[in-house]
């Protein structure tokens, strides 16, 4: 689509998951079929409180949104994307649901290296195909509430929250005057989803329409664990 405005690299659910079908349905869109959902007739939170992360798709952050440096370089962003996948190894995760800040999200109950491994690896090799940060876009960080080793990861790659400040997280919600209530109403909807590990064999590319909804575009295999 020739008009995407921004470009991430996300990790999403498999595709057709029990956990991709739950994120799709709890926050009313499907990035992958790129249409609505109903979201549950039962749900707990009304669609207000989960309008912010329903922009985005259910999904955690590995390469933040960013701007082509070159629009026409589209495809070799997905072939930078493709071999750097095919290096860096697959890996499983078992998750809980915790609150952050204001905010509900899935976290992982332990973090394995292999997980700092991907982030750091796609945040650095594919930054050479972001644009700068316009002086908005830079103001829209709020770097004023930046500790310094943030507002040096903002300048550097584009994003504060990256490196060792990186946290993976897949957002449930926007912010909350009581998160600790959802958080205790999602972790009793979501029990029999997370008493697996997660697998984690695969990283997507999302692109922001003109309306600001993000699709998932494509998606890129991780080398075997």
């Amino acid at each position: 689509m020739g008009e995407w405005r921004r470009h991430a690299i996300y990790f999403a659910p498999p595709q057709g998951s029990a956990l991709a079908r739950f994120g799709a349905a709890w926050l009313g869109w499907d990035p992958e079929a790129g249409a609505e959902v109903s979201r549950p007739a039962d749900a707990p939170l009304a669609a207000t409180a989960v309008a912010e992360p329903a922009r985005y798709g259910f999904h955690a952050t590995l390469k933040a949104p960013f701007r082509l440096a070159n629009a026409e370089a589209l495809p070799d962003l997905d072939a930078a994307t493709a071999r750097l996948a095919l290096a860096l190894p697959g890996f499983a995760l078992r998750l809980d649901v915790a609150v952050i800040g204001a905010f509900v999200a899935l976290v992982p109950a332990a973090a394995p290296t292999a997980l700092a491994t991907l982030e750091a690896g796609l945040v650095k090799g594919l930054d050479g195909f972001r644009a700068q940060l316009t002086d908005a876009e830079t103001a829209r960080r709020r770097p004023e509430r930046l500790d310094a080793t943030g507002r040096a990861h903002l300048a550097a790659w584009g994003y504060p929250h990256v490196l060792d400040r990186f946290r993976f997280h897949m957002t449930l919600t926007g912010p909350l005057g009581t998160p600790e209530a959802a958080r205790s109403a999602l972790a009793d909807r979501l029990q029999p989803l997370l008493a697996e590990p997660m697998p984690v064999r695969e990283i997507c590319r999302f692109s922001e329409a003109p309306d600001g909804r993000f699709h998932l575009v494509r998606r890129f295999p991780l080398a075997p664990a």
